[in-house]
């Protein structure tokens, strides 16, 4: 606080501006967490009701639901003019087309946390070579060259670049992980849809019957 508090205002206003900005950072990465781990347990009940074969309608959460809705709407569009194959890739094409528009909404955030871990340590090394100026033209005014002269500019500016490597570390570590565990749930919701996407194609009939006596 005292190096803050001593501070000149351009590192002052560097300072808070990298600390508003962790703060926005761990939110994202809390709320990314809690998240991504409900998404996780969708499409591991997702997997298992398909493997199993049980009634798909009756899964819980958005990614599975929105995917299995546009995959049994497109079946009900089917022409019956059209091949199996043309059939499976057009019924696959709809649930594709669900599961990125539901990535896209669990990416929000994360271009922050990648901008601020990029920009954040320059930032930071801005206050720091502010503060720099700021120790010499101290020295020039006392024409004094010793430690107690340059030391409190010099802490100040280093406190700023520390403040943006706060910042920057978590936000770089936070949006790999994220980006990776997206990239993930992309991978096992398209090999499900890929399965469910033949076998409607292949036995529409059939699963449609079983799904609506189910219900």
């Amino acid at each position: 606080m005292a190096l803050f508090l001593q501070a000149d205002v351009i590192v002052k206003s560097v300072m808070v501006l990298l600390a508003a900005a962790s703060v926005v950072c761990w939110a994202i990465i809390f709320e990314k967490i809690v998240r991504l781990g409900g998404v996780k347990r969708q499409v591991g009940r997702f997997e298992r009701a398909n493997r199993n074969g049980e009634n798909l309608q009756k899964i819980k959460g958005d990614l599975p639901q929105s995917v299995i809705a546009a995959g049994f709407e497109a079946w009900h569009d089917r022409d019956p003019e059209e091949s199996r194959s043309e059939r499976r890739e057009r019924i696959e094409r709809a649930m594709k087309a669900a599961l990125v528009a539901r990535l896209r909404k669990m990416e929000r955030g994360l271009p922050f946390l990648a901008t601020i871990g990029s920009s954040a340590p320059f930032i930071g090394l801005f206050g720091t070579v502010w503060g720099i100026m700021n120790s010499f033209s101290a020295i020039a005014q006392s024409q004094d060259t010793s430690l107690a002269v340059v030391a409190p500019g010099i802490a100040e500016a280093l406190f700023a670049t520390a403040i943006g490597l706060v910042a920057a570390i978590p936000s770089v570590m936070a949006y790999n992980k994220f980006s990776t565990d997206l990239a993930r749930i992309g991978q096992r919701t398209s090999a499900v849809i890929g399965d469910l996407g033949n076998r409607l194609a292949r036995d529409s009939g059939h699963l449609h019957a079983r799904t609506a006596a189910a219900e």
